[in-house]
């Protein structure tokens, strides 16, 4: 009796292993608008290496010890990585639940049943191991449903991904920033020492006579100013060192933070710039939405599916009797095979409306896959034209200070010696004093768009970073 149930579940198991149809539409040509090289501004400066900037771990590429320590730290903690760590676990859950539809779920199931009225109470055992409405997957629709999760949970993954490479870079980014205005504090601090010694030294010529009521107060204005800038800079630091705490998720040890710094937190090893689509198709960000537009490909296959009829089998083998001692007994054993087919013939329009609205999200997919890429493409010509142009302005930025310094320092000597105007001793003291700031600026700039080249051309996201 049982032979035909398991035949039935045969074909069913052999129909599944065996492949079926698919109605998803062959993946859409993908056309961002983007060159094929990068602009003649961007290339100019950079250098061509053999590696890809994906291959470049970032241990690799931030080469002081304390920052590495500092990243490490924040990769373990931070929150927003560890929710998008989370999420890959979920869309991880959801690709196995969807997958579990393509093969029979067997079950076992015990009952007992009693009953009565007028007639004297009766009582059935029931043990049945069988199969409960397996859907015969003949156009694909469970198939294309199980390859959307499974490309959702790709795009989670590259999510993941981009995320730990942004917060690589927010967290160098940070570190550099507390360097930099660390450093114009100790550049303030000093000038306003300065400053206040002049203003001693003005004090007192100008009882002796030797400094006129103007002199006193330019000089002045000079401690002020620098005053000022101490108590800014201060602030800055302590907002500078809250933000590195927040990314890296916890306290930082002192001997891990830059003290009065911008130090040079990138290796010496020259980026590839490469052909434009082989560089963003490498970008996390980008790899995440074309797994999205995947995804939605695959969910048209199954909206279309759906037009079509379906067939789900329910069977199932075993056992009956108005006695539990004799339930196994011979003679007890029965059976059941129940195919059901459903054919659409009127939804109210609804089939043909959800073929639209997943048509709807794969052209909204597409159009954000490209401009992924384009966005992608801009950031990566703007970090690598900037790259040579901060260079130069690092070296004419050098070359002003000791210009500045040098003037200072003559101006000053000429003051002494009566042939300056203190107006110009002033002057040269605030342009040494503004060339500084505008030094520790301007390496903070050179370094940061570093930090941003790597992360524009997508590396330092691999695991063995």
């Amino acid at each position: 009796m049982r032979k035909p149930l398991m035949a039935s579940l045969a074909l069913a198991v052999s129909l599944v292993l065996s492949g079926c149809s698919t109605l998803e539409p062959r993946s859409t040509e993908v056309a961002p608008a983007i060159p094929s090289q990068w602009p003649a501004t961007a290339t100019a400066g950079a250098q061509t290496a053999t590696a890809d900037v994906a291959d470049i771990g970032w241990r690799d590429f931030f080469v002081d010890p304390r920052l590495q320590v500092v990243i490490t730290q924040s990769l373990d903690n931070n929150r927003d990585l560890r929710v998008a760590v989370l999420n890959v676990e979920r869309a991880r859950a959801q690709y196995r639940i969807q997958r579990a539809d393509r093969v029979p779920a067997i079950g076992v199931q015990g009952q007992m049943t009693r009953s009565g009225g007028d007639t004297p109470v009766t009582e059935q055992f029931s043990a049945n191991l069988g199969v409960v409405e397996f859907e015969l997957d003949l156009f694909g629709r469970v198939r294309n449903l199980s390859q959307a999760a499974l490309q959702q949970y790709f795009a989670e993954a590259a999510n993941r991904r981009s995320a730990q490479l942004s917060l690589v870079a927010e967290v160098a980014n940070a570190w550099l920033t507390l360097g930099a205005d660390s450093e114009q504090l100790r550049i303030a601090q000093a000038t306003l020492a300065t400053y206040e010694d002049s203003l001693r030294l003005t004090e007192a010529r100008r009882q002796l006579g030797g400094a006129s009521a103007l002199e006193l107060s330019q000089t002045r204005t000079l401690v002020e100013t620098a005053r000022t800038d101490v108590a800014r800079f201060a602030g800055q630091v302590a907002q500078d060192r809250n933000a590195l705490v927040l990314l890296a998720g916890g306290p930082i040890d002192a001997s891990l933070l830059p003290q009065a710094e911008v130090t040079d937190v990138a290796s010496v090893r020259p980026l590839p710039a490469g052909v434009p689509g082989d560089v963003l198709l490498r970008r996390p960000d980008v790899m995440a939405a074309e797994h999205v537009l995947l995804s939605a490909n695959a969910n048209i296959g199954a909206a279309r599916a759906a037009f079509f009829p379906s067939i789900s089998l329910t069977g199932n083998i075993g056992s009956a009797s108005s006695e539990l001692s004799g339930l196994f007994d011979s003679g007890t054993r029965v059976w059941s095979f129940i195919p059901k087919l459903n054919l659409p013939i009127f939804q109210g329009g609804k089939l043909r409306a959800n073929l639209g609205m997943a048509t709807a999200d794969r052209d909204i997919a597409l159009a954000q896959y490209e401009k992924a890429i384009q966005s992608g493409f801009r950031e990566a010509a703007d970090a690598l034209a900037l790259n040579e142009s901060l260079d130069a302005q690092l070296s004419s930025q050098q070359a002003l200070v000791a210009a500045a310094e040098q003037a200072q320092q003559l101006s000053q000597a000429r003051y002494d010696a009566g042939l300056d105007s203190f107006l110009t001793l002033l002057d040269a003291r605030r342009t040494a004093y503004t060339a500084r700031q505008s030094l520790v600026s301007t390496q903070l700039a050179q370094q940061s768009n570093q930090v941003a080249l790597y992360k524009v051309l997508g590396g330092g996201w691999h695991e063995r970073g």
